[in-house]
């Protein structure tokens, strides 16, 4: 993976904000839709570049699109996944979208979500 690569998806907040959701296990695109309040094409836009970059993997699970993140192998980015997760504590949009996700989790566990298996799958 080339430096510039990196540091292009690491400039955009919406892609920080994808990775903060995406460092606490795999969230399927209709929840990150509903956490960043943007619409499906701008998330799944963003979702492939970053797959193409080789920061996310996916998987379809039934009629769910589901997102994680890739093991990082290369240094560059492993190091730089390192730096981000030290300043997320430090980012209000960062610790409101955790909260978000954690409130997902909880509903989709009282609705027993049919979309909770693919993200536990």
């Amino acid at each position: 993976m080339e430096p510039i690569q990196v540091y292009k998806c690491f400039c955009d907040v919406q892609r920080l904000r994808i990775l903060n959701l995406l460092k606490d296990g795999p969230l399927c695109v209709c929840h990150l839709v509903e956490i960043l309040g943007a619409d499906q094409v701008k998330i799944c836009k963003q979702l492939r570049y970053m797959k193409e970059l080789g920061m996310l993997e996916d998987a379809r699970v039934a009629q769910w699109k589901v997102y994680r993140l890739a093991n990082a192998t290369d240094p560059l980015l492993e190091e730089n996944l390192k730096c981000l997760q030290d300043c997320y504590s430090e980012v209000i949009t960062f610790k409101e979208d955790t909260q978000k996700r954690s409130a997902i989790a909880l509903r989709m566990q009282k609705e027993n979500a049919a979309c909770a298996q693919a993200i536990n799958s």
